[in-house]
């Protein structure tokens, strides 16, 4: 298992798109649920244990060997919002265009075949986790830090927050991260029904108005 792979996987300068997504973080500024640090911290605490959580847990079970196709469907379940599965599969496929260029492996090639226009990111990622040496926590880590640093990078161009508070609010989750891809890889071992499948439905709602926005800074 290499560390080095896991930095390379969970760099947001990693070529797979993250950096013009929000998650959520714009609507949320819009109708005033982000104005300052502290309510980014509730924000990302949120989205962490709720959407995130959901996340990781598809992608600890897709770095545990589970059948990708079948968490593909799962992921699709425990995504109600249109807006926000047009993405998810988005993100998969350009991840997935990365993941293929930087550990080619026979399970990627698969599951690209079958989704030529993109499987759900999580899965994706959990895949890649795999064919890089990885295991199911990994997996989880990279998806749990992607939930909140998403919206804490778009937060300080949005408000023009100080980046150091935005760091410090990632810092201050870190415990938090760490539970919560242990529970998602744990999950693993009973089977894809009995993935957590926790859900937000306030970023739901938030992101089907966000995607009609005329004019947005960010795609989603």
């Amino acid at each position: 298992m290499s560390r080095a792979a896991l930095l390379v996987l969970a760099d947001g300068r990693f070529p797979a798109g993250g950096h013009a997504h929000s998650g959520g973080a714009e609507p949320a500024v819009e109708a005033g649920r982000i104005r300052n640090a502290e309510d980014l911290a509730a924000f990302c605490r949120g989205r962490l244990h709720t959407t995130g959580l959901t996340s990781a847990a598809l992608a600890a079970a897709a770095a545990h060997g589970l059948d990708p196709l079948a968490l593909d469907e799962a992921a699709d379940a425990r995504t109600p919002s249109p807006a926000l599965r047009a993405v998810a599969r988005k993100l998969g496929r350009q991840l997935m265009r990365a993941a293929r260029a930087t550990w080619p492996s026979p399970d990627l090639a698969v599951l690209a075949e079958a989704r030529p226009r993109g499987a759900h990111q999580p899965v994706v990622l959990g895949l890649t986790a795999r064919a890089a040496g990885l295991g199911p926590e990994d997996a989880a880590h990279c998806v749990a830090y992607e939930t909140v640093s998403g919206p804490a990078t778009a937060a300080v161009r949005l408000l023009s927050l100080n980046p150091f508070e935005a760091t410090a609010v990632l810092a201050r989750l870190a415990p938090e991260l760490d539970r919560v891809a242990e529970q998602a890889a744990a999950a693993v071992h009973h089977g894809i029904d009995a993935l957590p499948a926790a859900s937000a439905p306030l970023l739901d709602i938030s992101a089907e108005a966000h995607a009609a926005w005329p004019v947005r800074l960010f795609a989603s």
